[in-house]
């Protein structure tokens, strides 16, 4: 049992646990934040009343829907950059050491 206890205090396991759960939090706030504040102006910037996700191009018969690929990029790079800031402006990017 020491040997896992140790294996927990030095893997930081119980950091990794919190971190995944705030991280889901966080990221259902973020996604929130893009799907309904972000993406309907880039939608309308784009030419498309629906929104982004709707965006699409014709192309003869096809029609291209390049707006759910766009609006999960940018989902993505407001999670990330969150997340980035988050973890800078908390300090948890100096907690993790290695051990010698």
């Amino acid at each position: 049992m020491k040997g896992f206890i140790d294996f927990i205090r030095e893997q930081g396991v119980v950091g990794l646990a919190v971190g995944f759960i705030l991280g889901g939090a966080v990221s259902k706030v973020v996604s929130a934040l893009v799907t309904d504040v972000i993406n309907p102006f880039l939608g309308l910037a784009l030419g498309s009343a629906q929104g982004l996700r709707a965006a699409s191009i014709n192309v003869g018969s096809a029609q291209i829907l390049y707006g759910d690929l766009l609006s999960v990029i940018v989902d993505f790079l407001v999670i990330a950059l969150v997340v980035y800031y988050g973890v800078k402006l908390i300090g948890l990017d100096k907690l993790d050491r290695k051990k010698d």
